[in-house]
């Protein structure tokens, strides 16, 4: 089976080599479905250096910000791996989005606009009405569903809040990708949806937040109960 690799860019070599190829390193981190397959995702620098069209100068760099930062790690004579987390270490990081994202939720009914509220309900334009399920669109409810949620924090207009989830969002979110086609989860996902929606726009505070807690903290029970692939 052929080891999985990064979908990376060349770089523009205009600019800091060591900077780019940090954020492009980066961006194909939290691009890919670490949890997809059973093997670790190993970063092979002369294969980067390729990749990227630098030297492996300026990917070592990079590699050691993304290792401080909790991307990556060093496993003495095996290499640089791609951080997968256990499943407590996971459930432990959803239940942080969930303050996180319900906070975010206040926050919206609080100083958001309408027009930015009501912006939320065109995510969901295609998978409703007949013959338009999110169970029959998996792979593409999958990406509305992540987007719902970042949109959620992006909202917010709380910088903070968007910092302390940007190194949760790797996990998160690959681990969303992977439960949302199971036990219904998709259906009972885009009620949810909706109805944390329908409290944003109505600025109910309470139940905004309510609902947006909730709802993550259902992933996690889901995560909890189902997820035995994870060590």
């Amino acid at each position: 089976m052929a080891t999985p690799r990064l979908d990376v860019k060349p770089i523009d070599t205009q600019s800091s080599f060591r900077t780019q190829a940090y954020h492009a390193l980066k961006q194909a981190i939290t691009s890919v479905n670490i949890y997809a397959q059973p093997h670790e995702i190993r970063l092979d620098e002369r294969q980067l250096s390729q990749d990227l069209g630098v030297s492996r100068t300026p990917i070592r760099e990079a590699m050691t910000l993304l290792e401080q930062e909790g991307f990556v790690k060093t496993l003495p004579r095996r290499g640089i791996f791609v951080v997968r987390k256990t499943k407590r270490e996971i459930i432990e990081m959803i239940q942080v989005w969930a303050a996180l994202e319900s906070l975010a939720a206040r926050l919206i009914t609080l100083r958001c606009r309408d027009e930015d509220v009501a912006s939320l309900r065109h995510i969901f334009d295609e998978f409703q009405g007949e013959g338009h399920s999110p169970e029959g669109q998996l792979d593409e409810y999958s990406d509305a569903n992540i987007k719902f949620h970042q949109s959620i924090i992006k909202l917010s207009g709380n910088t903070c809040i968007a910092e302390m989830t940007e190194n949760l969002f790797i996990h998160v979110r690959a681990i969303r990708q992977m439960t949302i086609g199971q036990e219904d989860r998709a259906a009972r996902s885009i009620v949810d949806h909706l109805n944390i929606i329908e409290a944003l726009e109505r600025r109910d505070t309470e139940v905004a937040e309510r609902l947006a807690r909730q709802h993550t903290l259902d992933l996690a029970a889901h995560v909890e109960r189902h997820c035995n692939f994870l060590s």
